[in-house]
């Protein structure tokens, strides 16, 4: 598959997947969903492709240099 997130973009899923799985694991109220969505956000980051960037043709991937 070809990546369709940028650097930048990569990182911010990171951070926000990453605080939304924290705040799951470690808050007192039960917001599963926000877990799971966080963990769909890691995942993106880590692969580097996002399904609804694709469905929506969106690319924050920059577009290669040519010669």
């Amino acid at each position: 598959m070809t990546r369709n997130t940028g650097e930048a973009d990569r990182i911010i899923r990171m951070i926000i997947g990453f605080a939304l799985a924290a705040w799951t694991v470690l808050g007192t109220d039960h917001w599963h969903l926000l877990g799971w969505l966080g963990v769909i956000l890691i995942a993106t980051a880590a692969v580097g492709v996002c399904p609804l960037y694709r469905i929506l043709g969106i690319s924050t991937e920059p577009s290669p240099k040519r010669r």
